[in-house]
């Protein structure tokens, strides 16, 4: 028996490209962009520019993209923007990126007084935002591939497995670079403390 294949309407290949792009600026560019600042600040001072650039210049235009077509989408879908939870996830997450990106230009431009020794607290928060902002994403991801497409779409196309597979490979790459960031940062501070001590 043959299968016969329809291709892509308008909607959906705009709802494809709006994933993919989403997709591209919030789990892989945004991700290169932390283990940059994580891992090039350790050996240089100039660790900055590669990281902005990347987050933003890099990243902005991808994520802005994306985001614009999934606005679109909604608009040709006649559904009503930001009523339904993935919708609602977009916005948070645009939002929160740009505030993120204001908070990383406070954290670099903006020092504190020797009120705090070591990083300010600020610094701390663009760390935190930063790592939620990318588990949100992870999380909206799963939710467009798996309920938003099949619902919006009507399900006439269902999203390949390896969208899906792309997806989990991803989870597993950034939980991998948590853990391993956890293993560097335990035996940086067991090697600073053995040093302390001799």
């Amino acid at each position: 028996m043959s299968s016969i294949t329809f291709p892509l309407n308008d909607i959906e290949r705009h709802a494809r490209n709006h994933a993919v792009l989403c997709t591209t600026g919030f789990l892989v560019l945004l991700p290169v962009g932390v283990l940059v600042a994580r891992y090039t600040r350790t050996y240089t001072k100039r660790w900055w520019t590669a990281h902005w650039i990347i987050q933003f210049l890099i990243s902005g235009p991808v994520i802005f993209a994306g985001w614009a077509l999934g606005y679109k989408t909604t608009a040709q879908l006649e559904l009503g923007h930001f009523r339904d939870h993935h919708e609602k996830i977009g916005l948070s997450l645009l939002l929160l990126y740009l505030a993120q990106i204001l908070l990383g230009v406070i954290v670099h431009f903006f020092k504190f007084p020797s009120t705090f020794p070591g990083r300010a607290p600020h610094n701390y928060i663009h760390v935190l935002l930063g790592l939620a902002i990318i588990a949100l994403a992870q999380y909206q991801v799963h939710y467009g591939l798996f309920i938003e497409w099949p619902t919006a779409t009507g399900g006439l196309h269902q999203v390949p497995s390896s969208a899906k597979h792309a997806w989990l490979a991803l989870l597993v790459l950034v939980e991998n670079d948590r853990y391993f960031t956890a293993c560097t940062d335990n035996a940086t501070f067991t090697t600073r403390v053995v040093i302390a001590t001799v």
